[in-house]
Formats: structure tokens, sequence, C-alpha cells
């Protein structure tokens, strides 16, 4: 069967010469073959996302093409005139895929709007919004290596497909025959009779419109502040620079060697702001800078990691402690300029640091936990909305360095975000404190909560096999205890159960349900488990409370160990 489809693509894909010549040269390498056929990549609530290469395991202009074939025939279904909003970040093939899709929906009679170069995935969601699209797409693979590319796809709202979107779009792309099927209109023709339209400067004016209306502290400050930014070779260097140019920025320096899109990534072989390695460039130009302030923006711009001036040198701080610091300064802020709105409301994922409900509880803020995936926290803001309340909104983020402000997007928003952060340290510099300061102020105000993340990879068909088990074991074989910590409670979002440990009791979990196992401890900490819906890996979320920093980390280093053993 394989060695079938695997000579079906050496005769059909011929209109990527890449790809012919890479099953040219697996010929006969039985390995190579299974790896790249043994399944379909699955269109999830992440759209797709695999490594670049032919074969049905791959991205590829056919698979590609298969997802955008599946999404037409969905919004047939839902409307009669289509309407789709397309962007793409600077990995390698990404403006392929795009001009790909973008002719497949035009031939398929769905007016397309696309972007002219690389833009950031906010800006994606924006454009689906001020089009009153039925969908969008956004080609990334966010921070994944080099080698791989995705495709993100959005619904009207501006947030990520839903859930039951998905499953319609998938159904449809069963009857679609990737070769057969392929028919795009060649892309002048349709540029130049109007099926695809440019996206042009007016919409990214009115995005950084929205963006500069999120500001808190009205830019005070900022005049003063030395910042060091770096795109990490991706699409956040023109509309990062822009916002920060709008808003006063006294100096921006920019790391040369990161500045240009390079979807190989020549100086940052896993492009993710949540690990040092990306910053080491702009850690050494701050040893002539100075900065109070370096910025790191992921490939598609919708993430941001930092490292802030401290006694220490320069510390580069968690999404955690991002999040929470961003949410105690915009209550503070808005509360003190009489800005913020009654019943104001903010947002995070289930896991995500539990001193912001601390913090919300201060300000009277209600905080709606969700689960991992900015499209939940995207759906809150749309509830809010159509209730006419969407000014209650006043922020959300999750963990992995996603943050926003704002009703103008459905996503995370790294534009947005690196605009409070430098508002943030001015604000605070103009009290005579470092990021680092406050965090210790917040956590002297609430207790210590410390956090970490340890993950495992299970690669290829032998991994999800691997991976299923392991969640099947913990759910099969409950723990009684974590680093000696005693398990009060546990959270099945698959099953829809929260079991007391104590009593027994039982009761519905009213979130979606998702493969995620969370584990409340008595001292007040957590371990959360779930597979990853974009890599091969499960992750561990570690939460510790502690007396201090030395007691926290001593926690969280005997939680990280313990991890191992749970996958075996």
């Amino acid at each position: 069967m394989l060695n079938q489809l695997y000579d079906l693509w050496l005769k059909e894909a011929v209109a990527d010469p890449d790809l012919h010549r890479e099953l040219t040269d697996i010929a006969g390498n039985e390995t190579e073959i299974s790896d790249r056929f043994y399944q379909e990549l699955s269109f999830g609530t992440a759209g797709l996302r695999g490594k670049i290469g032919a074969g049905t395991n791959r991205m590829n202009i056919y698979t590609v093409g298969k997802a955008t074939k599946g999404l037409a025939a969905y919004i047939h279904s839902q409307t009669q005139d289509g309407r789709v909003a397309i962007a793409y970040d600077s990995r390698i093939k990404s403006d392929l895929f795009a001009r790909t899709a973008a002719c497949l929906l035009a031939a398929d009679g769905i007016k397309v709007y696309l972007y002219q170069e690389l833009m950031p995935t906010p800006m994606l969601s924006f454009a689906v919004r001020y089009f009153h699209c039925d969908a969008g797409i956004v080609i990334t693979a966010s921070h994944n290596p080099a080698e791989y590319n995705g495709y993100k796809a959005y619904g009207p709202d501006g947030s990520q497909l839903s859930g039951e979107a998905c499953e319609k779009v998938t159904a449809h792309m069963e009857s679609i025959d990737p070769f057969a099927d392929f028919h795009p209109v060649d892309f002048d023709t349709a540029l130049a009779d109007g099926r695809i339209e440019w996206i042009g400067q007016e919409v990214i004016d009115a995005y950084l419109d929205r963006v500069e209306a999120c500001s808190v502290s009205h830019h005070d400050g900022v005049n003063h502040l030395n910042v060091i930014y770096t795109p990490l070779h991706g699409a956040g260097n023109k509309p990062v620079r822009a916002i920060l140019d709008r808003i006063g920025v006294g100096h921006v320096t920019l790391v040369k060697e990161q500045e240009l899109p390079d979807g190989h990534f020549p100086t940052a072989p896993y492009p993710n702001p949540e690990i040092r390695q990306p910053f080491e460039p702009a850690l050494k130009l701050a040893e002539t800078v100075h900065p109070d302030l370096l910025l790191a923006t992921d490939p598609d711009c919708d993430r941001v990691g930092i490292a802030v001036a401290c006694n220490e040198g320069y510390r580069l701080m968690s999404g955690n402690e991002v999040g929470a610091l961003l949410l105690q300064y915009i209550l503070e802020c808005r509360t003190a300029n009489g800005t913020l709105p009654t019943n104001p409301v903010a947002v995070k994922t289930i896991v995500s640091t539990q001193v912001c409900q601390k913090i919300a509880d201060r300000y009277g803020c209600q905080l709606i936990n969700v689960l991992t995936g900015f499209k939940y926290i995207g759906e809150q803001i749309t509830l809010l909305e159509e209730k006419g309340e969407e000014s209650r909104f006043v922020f959300g983020f999750e963990e992995s360095y996603g943050y926003l402000s704002g009703s103008h997007v459905r996503d995370k928003d790294a534009v947005v975000a690196s605009m409070l952060i430098c508002e943030m340290t001015a604000y605070y510099k103009k009290q005579g404190k470092d990021l680092t300061q406050v965090l210790d102020d917040i956590y002297k105000t609430y207790g210590y909560y410390g956090s970490a993340q340890r993950s495992f990879t299970f690669e290829g068909q032998s991994g999800l096999v691997k991976m299923a088990n392991i969640l099947d074991n913990l759910r099969g074989n409950p723990l009684p205890s974590f680093c000696n910590d005693t398990v009060v409670s546990v959270d099945d979002y698959e099953m829809s159960r929260s079991t007391d440990c104590v009593s027994g009791v039982q009761t519905v979990l009213t979130l979606p349900k998702s493969n995620v196992l969370v584990y409340t401890l008595a001292s007040g900490g957590s371990l959360i488990i779930r597979p990853s819906g974009t890599e091969p890996k499960i992750k561990f979320y570690l939460n510790a409370v502690g007396t201090d920093e030395a007691d926290c980390r001593r926690k969280l280093t005997a939680m990280s160990q313990a991890c191992a053993a749970l996958t075996e």
C-alpha cells in the first residue's frame, strides 16, 4: 500500500519540481517511504503542521491543496459567496503555499484577500474581521525548526476554527483527490480579474491604529527607554518597529543578523523565544548597547519573549512571569487613570500561573480559565462581543508567551504585547523599579508561585502509540501523590470528570473535551499533562507554591525529575 502511494506521487506530484526530486532520491528506501506515507497530516484545531517535503505526511502544495479544497467546500456549505483572507510568514515555501491556497479558492469561486508580503499571524486575524471574511488562512509553523511548516485556518470571528468546523472540513477532505482535484487558477489572471486582491497599506495602518489604541499608560516615559529588538528572521520586523516608533520609544536597536526574513533560521535553529539560544545575539549586543529591555518575537510574530535589565545583568523572563506582570500593570494603571471598565474580564489558560487569580481578585476582575489554545481565549472575547460587552475584556494570556489586550483580533498578538511591555517597563522605571523587582513585589504580596515545563518527544508512528499508552496508563492507574505531595483532586478533561480524591465525589467539567489531566496537590501546586497539538510531544506543566524563590525552585526541580518516570 505504501509503495503504491509512493508510485502514485512519483507519477502525479509534478507541479513542484522539488517534490519529484525528493521522491526520486528515496527510491527503494523503505524507511523514508514509510515515514512520508504511513499517515496523512491530520486537519486538527491547529490546522496542519509537519515537515516540508513529499508525501501525505508532509507539508507540500498537495496537502495544502487538499486542506484548502476541504475548507472551500465547508465555506460553500455555509454561504453562497465566500471570502477568505490569507497571510504567511518567512518559512520555506510559505509564499508558495499561500499562493497555492489563494489560486485554489479563486478557482472555487471564493474571493481572496492576500497580503503582499509576510505578515504576523494576528494581522491575519485582523484582516478576517476587517473584510468580514468567512474564513482565514495563515501559513506558518510558529516556533518549530526550519524543516517544518503549517497551515492554520480561522473562522469568521478571527479565531482559529472551532472543533466542530474542523471536523466538517475534515469530512469534506475525505472525498478530495489531491491530484485529480488540484486545479488552481493562474495567479496573475485571478489578480487581474479581481478574484484575488492584495491587502493594502490602509489595512496595515488600521491594524496599527487599533493596536495603539490599546495603550494603557499613554506611552508615558517610553521616550527614555532603550530597547533591543529581534524578529528572529520572521514577520515581526516591520510591524513591531512601526508600533514602537508610533509610541515614541526613545531608542530601538535591531539585531542585524536576525533582521531579514530567512526560513532556514541560521542564527536560531529552534526560533522559539521561550528558550535562551535565540536571544544570544541580542544578549551579546546588550554588552555595548546597555538596554532596559530585550524583545524577541517568533517567526509569525504572535508570541514575544523578553529579557530585562536587573542587578545581575539581563534576566530572561518566562511567559507566566510576563503574563502576571502585564495583568498587574494593566489593572493597576487602568484603575489609577480611571479607564478600567466595570466588571473587567481577564482570561488565561488552565496551565498558566495561578498567581493571576490573586491579582485579579484584588482589582475585582473576573478571571476565566480556558483550555490550552488561544482560540479559547478568543471565544471568550467573542461571547462578550455578542452581548455588546467586549470593552470588559482587559487581558488574555497563555504561559507559552502569548498575550492579547484589546478586541481587534482573536489570537495572541506580539505586536500589541511588545508595545505594552515597553510601556510597562517605562511605567515602573519611573518608579525606580525594574521588572524583576516588580515581580518580587507580586510574590511578596500573594505568595511565591513558580512554574516549569517538561516535554518528552515521541517521533513517528510508534511515538503516537507510545503517547496514547502513557495517557491510558495514567487514567487506569491514578496517582495517589506526586513528589511526596498528596493528590487532592484529578480533572480529566477527556472524560469531562473531576474527582475529589478525599471524598471520591465526582463532578462534571464544563469545558470542552480535551486530552488533558490536571492533578491538584495538597501544597497548592499542580501537575498538568497533555499531548502537544502541534508537535510529537507530551508536555508536563509544573506549578509549585513555595515560601520563597529557593523553596519553589527546589520543588520544581524535584517535580521535573519525577516526570520521566510517568512516561515509562
